[in-house]
């Protein structure tokens, strides 16, 4: 029996040497950057317009430049660097995309376990009797015995076509996704904690200047009850002031509301409970608006957006898979052996056994299966190219709204501290000539009412600025390439060699 299973054993194992280095199925190789020169079709301003107000400072865009990997730390706010560093150490979704990353490494450290042999041992014992003969004759049962067995088998699956190289090539790639999973989810916590507290405090800041406008339009209708009481005013001038003074106190519960909220989203972005205390509050005067803004050269955006490595990721999941049905399509190659020992208590105490042999499994007809699995991994790539492609073209849309936002936001600010100095003259202007009764009440009441939306609408526009900013660090990646915790590193190279092995 030896004899005869020796030469087959011989020729599969010079089979797998000689088709080794072979893996059927596409090598992946990552798609190739956009070819274009800049982000947006009209050339931008180096330069933002400027104001003298709070968020109202000149920004200068650098391209080229890179991102630091703290970016929010250009904000000069201790108290966001504060929540940041809450956020990173006990935000659950983060803790969540760490475990999904030690999922997919485990996975890739069991899938390579296939390369190896699988080693069974095992024992057994039995006690037993038999019938005892007597000049072959059954004559009573024997004396009882014990029957142990104790074994050994090794099997090895020959990967002459490289499908379990494949496979592990796809669960690596699975293990990528994950790890640019993590750096999205850390990234778009970070911008996040920003953009919470920028709006907490442009909220702030309009409950303040609404109760101040309240405080200012109650003077007034003092002013105006005692003159209607002295004849100089009319009851429609006195009903009008109330009417106003009714409408901006109704404006303070919606802001109020959406202070609240906010305050909840960064108590939640944290891992604090909604009724947790977060600390101080946020002001917009004491944020400082970054004047000179890196943007990286549009060839370097596929290599820093997160979400963009992530697909590309997906996409070479998909690669490998196409080259694990088609291995499956192909004979499969084993060898096998088993060594083991029976011992008796009541024969021979030992007897070693063992058996070696080889096997060749090549599909015949499987109704279709295996041709359509590989034609539905083909399409599955098709897909995964494609969403690629379309995330491609979302980070660069990113990218070109913040550089328009924050243009048209440093106009915005600058056209409306404009508009905000000019109301504020007009309404001392106006309040003077209705004292000197020289225009109507209504013409008091239209300054007062202009001011008040010019006022609300410049703290918004100024915390524009700040939250666009958050944006387009965020669009560009973030810096995550230099911090020293990052937990992505550039595996292509590997991915190159894994599927040239």
């Amino acid at each position: 029996m030896g004899d005869f299973w020796q030469p087959r054993v011989t020729i599969a194992l010079a089979l797998a040497v000689i088709a080794g280095g072979c893996a059927v199925g596409p090598d992946f190789h990552r798609p190739a950057a956009p070819v274009v020169g800049t982000y947006t079709a009209q050339p931008l301003s180096v330069k933002t317009a400027s104001a003298d107000v709070v968020g109202g400072a000149e920004q200068i865009l650098e391209p080229g430049r890179d991102i630091p990997a703290q970016w929010w730390k250009l904000f000069h706010s201790p108290r966001i660097n504060q929540l940041i560093a809450e956020a990173i150490a006990k935000n659950p979704n983060l803790k969540a995309a760490q475990a999904a990353l030690r999922v997919a490494a485990e996975n890739v450290a069991a899938q390579q376990g296939y390369l190896y042999p699988s080693i069974t041992g095992g024992v057994a014992g039995a006690r037993t009797r038999q019938l005892a003969y007597t000049k072959g004759q059954p004559n009573g049962l024997g004396s009882p015995y014990n029957l142990f067995n104790a074994s050994v088998s090794v099997t090895y699956t020959l990967d002459v076509f490289g499908g379990i190289r494949r496979q592990i090539e796809a669960y690596r790639a699975q293990e990528e996704y994950q790890r640019f999973q993590l750096e999205a989810t850390y990234l778009a916590l970070t911008a996040n904690v920003v953009t919470a507290a920028v709006q907490e405090a442009s909220l702030r800041g309009q409950v303040a200047a609404t109760l101040e406008l309240i405080k200012d339009q109650r003077d007034q209708l003092n002013i105006v009850r005692s003159e209607f009481k002295l004849g100089g005013a009319s009851l429609a001038d006195v009903l009008a002031q109330e009417t106003l003074v009714a409408q901006t106190e109704a404006t303070l519960p919606p802001l109020r509301k959406q202070l609240e909220i906010e305050r909840d989203l960064l108590r939640l972005l944290t891992g604090h409970l909604p009724s947790d205390d977060v600390g101080e509050d946020f002001d917009l005067a004491n944020l400082h608006l970054p004047g000179k803004l890196p943007v990286s050269l549009p060839s370097r955006l596929v290599e820093q957006r997160p979400d963009i490595r992530a697909y590309q990721a997906l996409l070479h999941s998909a690669s490998a898979e196409v080259g694990v049905a088609t291995a499956n399509m192909l004979p499969q190659f084993t060898i096998g052996g088993a060594l083991g020992s029976v011992a008796s208590s009541a024969v021979n105490p030992a007897s070693l056994l063992f058996s070696i042999g080889a096997g060749i499994a090549q599909p015949i007809f499987e109704g279709g299966t295996l041709l359509h699995r590989r034609r539905a991994a083909i399409a599955a790539y098709d897909q995964a190219l494609d969403e690629y492609r379309y995330t491609v073209l979302v980070a660069f849309q990113n990218v070109a709204d913040t550089l328009h936002s924050l243009e048209c936001d440093a106009a915005a600010v600058r056209a409306e501290a404009a508009a905000e100095n000019a109301a504020g003259q007009s309404l001392r202007v106006a309040r003077e000539q209705y004292q000197g009764g020289y225009i109507p009440y209504l013409s008091l009441l239209t300054a007062q009412n202009y001011y008040q939306q010019t006022l609300l609408t410049l703290i918004q526009a100024e915390a524009g600025r700040y939250a666009d900013t958050a944006a387009l660090f965020q669009a560009l990646g973030g810096g995550w390439w230099h911090r020293a915790d990052a937990t992505v590193a550039d595996s292509s190279s590997h991915y190159q060699e894994e599927a040239a092995r």
